[in-house]
């Protein structure tokens, strides 16, 4: 009953806007679809500024209770994306912008707000506004459920008529719409921050990734991994996918690569499988993991999707600890942090003197206070701690 009265009011709405089918259908897809473009909803600003006679459309979007980081700004211009004195709004103005703080989810204009003597004699308006024709505005503010503040605002110049109830009615058609593809934005944002921040780490971590599909074809792969197939030392890519030099070897590979397959089809049980890669030149050899991809529920059948993640491990290739961490982390001296970082990639004392350029006895001093510090009283305890600690992500 509730859709059916939901539906019915939209139409009512509809027609009160004066908007058709194919027009609300364009904008609420353009709408949709702004996340993913590269200024977010560019297309659907501009065609409500059209749709309008608008000179200008803005959407504010801004973290709630995050004064201190500007807003992102979109605009929709007679003059492009780019709009004359939008940096000084963000700077400056958008503070005494007094436009704001709209009931909520509600479509009003400013003269409804401040009558028209008081918008007219506002000092936002008289220094902002007026030297670029902006006399007319349409606005509504909205908060989403991840705290995502949302102010739309649409501008006409003096030589306009105000905006009407039509005009009114068909932004308040657009605002749900409007509403959820913000949220969209907002965890997009979110997991693209997520997986950023975890592909840093492996890549500090030096583990190479290797994503395949359905037939094990490569679909992408982290820098560390692309490093070592460059080497063409037991692995390299052959007709798109991944192949072991070693021929017992690679028949190993294959086989698990299509188990892996079949555990995401859910035709046989997913794995986790290690092997080892063997290499010449005295190279010490890979570790390999290859790992199911699970198919989610609602994976759209693409043959292009990932089924596979195959994880490299190469020993000589040492975890790149950042030195600041370790000194902050233990309370060591610069140059008892850049001891002990090498002694985590492996040199022993001897030999990080010498790449120091300091005599044995200094390096040893050094490494009694190293000790000290980290509380432990053999070098291999220390390099465990170090590898065991953030080091390796920093």
């Amino acid at each position: 009953m509730e859709t059916k009265w939901a539906q019915h009011e939209s139409q009512l709405m509809s027609e009160e806007a004066g908007v058709c089918v194919a027009e609300f259908s364009e904008l609420a897809d353009r709408i949709y679809q702004g996340p993913l473009e590269t200024r977010p909803w560019t297309g659907a600003l501009d065609l409500i500024r059209r749709r309008l006679r608008a000179n200008y459309v803005t959407l504010i979007l801004r973290v709630a209770g995050n004064d201190r980081r500007s807003p992102l700004s979109v605009h929709a211009s007679e003059f492009g994306p780019e709009v004359p004195d939008a940096a000084s709004y963000n700077d400056y103005y958008y503070s005494i912008d007094p436009f704001v703080g709209l009931p909520a989810d509600r479509v009003v204009t400013v003269d409804e707000v401040f009558g028209d003597t008081g918008w007219l004699s506002s000092e936002f308006y008289k220094q902002f506004l007026k030297p670029s024709d902006v006399r007319h505005i349409l606005g509504a503010d909205l908060r989403t459920q991840s705290g995502v503040e949302c102010r739309l605002r649409v501008c006409r110049g003096h030589a306009e008529k105000p905006f009407s109830s039509a005009d009114k009615a068909f932004c308040t058609l657009l605002l749900p719409h409007l509403k959820r593809a913000v949220e969209l934005h907002s965890r997009l944002d979110t997991v693209e921050v997520e997986r950023s921040m975890y592909a840093n780490a492996i890549n500090r971590m030096q583990v190479g990734t290797i994503t395949l599909d359905m037939n094990g074809v490569i679909i992408d792969a982290n820098g560390v991994a692309n490093e070592i197939l460059a080497q063409n030392n037991g692995l390299c890519i052959a007709r798109g996918t991944v192949e072991a030099s070693n021929a017992a070897e690679n028949r190993t590979l294959q086989r698990l690569i299509r188990q892996a397959v079949m555990g995401h089809l859910g035709t046989a049980a997913p794995i986790v499988e290690a092997i080892p890669i063997t290499r010449s030149y005295d190279k010490p050899r890979l570790g390999l993991l290859v790992r199911t991809i699970l198919l989610s529920d609602w994976s759209e059948d693409n043959k292009r999707r990932a089924a596979v993640a195959l994880f490299l491990r190469d020993p000589d290739r040492k975890p790149q600890g950042a030195q600041e961490i370790i000194r902050k982390l233990f309370d060591l001296t610069p140059a008892e942090a850049s001891l002990a970082l090498m002694l985590t990639n492996g040199l022993t004392l001897d030999e990080a003197a010498e790449e120091s350029g300091i005599s044995k006895n200094t390096a040893r001093t050094h490494l009694r206070a190293i000790f000290s510090k980290t509380g432990v009283a053999r070098q291999a305890t220390l390099v465990r701690i170090l590898l065991g600690s953030v080091v390796p992500m920093g």
